[in-house]
């Protein structure tokens, strides 16, 4: 670094025994000289090479002990001149470290002077702190004992890898003694909150991605098709992460024909929920092509297969046909829609069952076939809707077709309503439910 320049108005003490250095002297294209300054102070500077360097440090150390601080300002002076420059930035500042005269205050003069509380003392260092009484808080505290108006304190960091996040406050009404081994049961008290607490963020974290990923995967709207009434709800698991992996969807195939599916994925997860998003887009991808109803769940069981998740699907897939007025259905180990014609009883459709989507990758899913008629209402559910501890699965079917027969068909989405609410499913829920409820109306 090259001298600092002297300054003239800031000039004292001119020793006429030693020269002036001066550019004017430096040979021609010679470098300036590299010199290095040290701060001292309120003492004569010294260079890094001066002689009782050893001897200015200890009486430098010296004065620091007797002072209990070090001065605000440091005396900088240029080797070989009597030039001094009071400041706090100098040009010399990227070669000395600034002096900052708070961070080497004692304890109790960093905090009166700047405010400092103990949370944030405890926070910042990772050390708990002890008030047995307020006497002790007013000696490093000041303004602590007015704030809360207790008489004793324990402020426990609560520290996760080497990271703070948060920090547990006690405090207590009368005078009170932290022996080391009670200091020591709230050390370990505090490790236990703070992983306690990291974990909870941590679930809420996953929580929120995996409900976001499923809302997503689910659709916003329905398609509106001419000649079908429809209406659907989803509701979460009222335990565990509030997420899960039913789902429905309409598909619009053309003019003359749409399909409608609902399924159930394994677990309450969020592998659950981005899998059944990959069923849906693979039931989609099929039906679309034109696919028949058994072959749609055979593409998408070999999806699932080659995935490898090692997780089961229930799916039930139906393709309603205007042209040809039939409604085609294949089922892979999902629960049987229920049936309601006009001028006969609710029903859950006859149908034989197909396997679960995931286990054999050859799997064949039979297909039924009913009349498209005026006035049909298919419901299809997922098992949460049915599944209640104690009741036999047929019971639980049976006893929601006579709820179907019984609820007005005019409004579905009270008929859905009504459903839901009969079923028991309204209040606390172990399984999430999906219900998609179908009505033709005629062309």
């Amino acid at each position: 670094m090259a001298g600092v320049p002297s300054l003239p108005g800031r000039q004292r003490h001119q020793r006429p025994d030693r020269p002036q250095r001066s550019a004017a002297a430096a040979p021609v294209g010679a470098p300036p000289a590299r010199e290095r300054l040290r701060a001292v102070p309120d003492g004569p500077a010294l260079p890094a090479h001066a002689p009782g360097r050893r001897a200015h440090r200890g009486r430098r150390r010296a004065g620091r002990h007797r002072s209990g601080r070090r001065p605000d300002h440091a005396r900088l002076r240029r080797p070989g001149t009597g030039a001094v420059h009071r400041g706090r930035r100098t040009a010399a500042d990227h070669r000395l470290p600034r002096l900052h005269a708070a961070d080497h205050r004692t304890p109790r003069r960093a905090a009166a002077g700047h405010g400092v509380h103990p949370r944030g003392r405890a926070l910042d260092s990772g050390i708990p702190a002890f008030f047995s009484n307020p006497e002790e808080m007013r000696r490093i505290y000041p303004e602590a004992p007015h704030i809360s108006g207790k008489k004793a304190w324990a402020f426990l960091p609560l520290i996760i890898s080497g990271r703070p996040v948060g920090i547990c406050v006690l405090s207590y009404e009368h005078r009170h003694d932290f022996p080391a081994a009670e200091r020591a049961v709230l050390t370990s008290l505090a490790g236990l909150i703070a992983q306690a607490l990291d974990r909870a963020r941590l679930y809420d974290t996953k929580h929120d991605l995996a409900h976001a990923l499923q809302q997503a995967l689910l659709p916003r709207t329905l398609p509106a098709i001419d000649g079908l009434r429809v209406a659907a709800r989803y509701l979460p698991a009222t335990h565990g992460m509030d997420i899960g992996g039913d789902f429905y969807d309409l598909i619009r195939l053309d003019d003359t024909a749409a399909a409608a599916v609902i399924g159930d994925v394994q677990g309450h997860n969020v592998a659950a929920a981005a899998l059944m998003g990959q069923v849906r887009m693979g039931v989609h991808a099929h039906a679309t092509l034109g696919t028949p109803p058994d072959k749609v769940l055979a593409g998408t069981n070999r999806l699932v297969t080659d995935l490898g998740l090692e997780l089961f699907t229930s799916c039930l897939y139906a393709c309603i046909d205007f042209a040809g007025r039939r409604v085609s259905l294949a089922g892979a180990g999902h629960p049987p829609p229920l049936l309601r014609l006009p001028g006969h009883a609710a029903r859950p459709l006859d149908m034989p069952p197909g396997p679960l989507l995931g286990i054999d990758a050859d799997a064949e899913f039979p297909v039924t076939e009913i009349p498209l008629v005026p006035g049909l209402i298919l419901v299809f559910y997922t098992d949460g809707l049915i599944e209640m501890p104690g009741v036999d699965l047929e019971d639980s079917m049976n006893q929601l077709a006579v709820e179907l027969d019984r609820a007005d068909d005019r409004d579905l989405d009270a008929l859905v309503d009504t459903l839901l609410r009969t079923s028991g499913t309204a209040g606390q829920r172990t399984d999430d439910v999906a219900l998609l409820v179908i009505q033709y109306t005629g062309r």
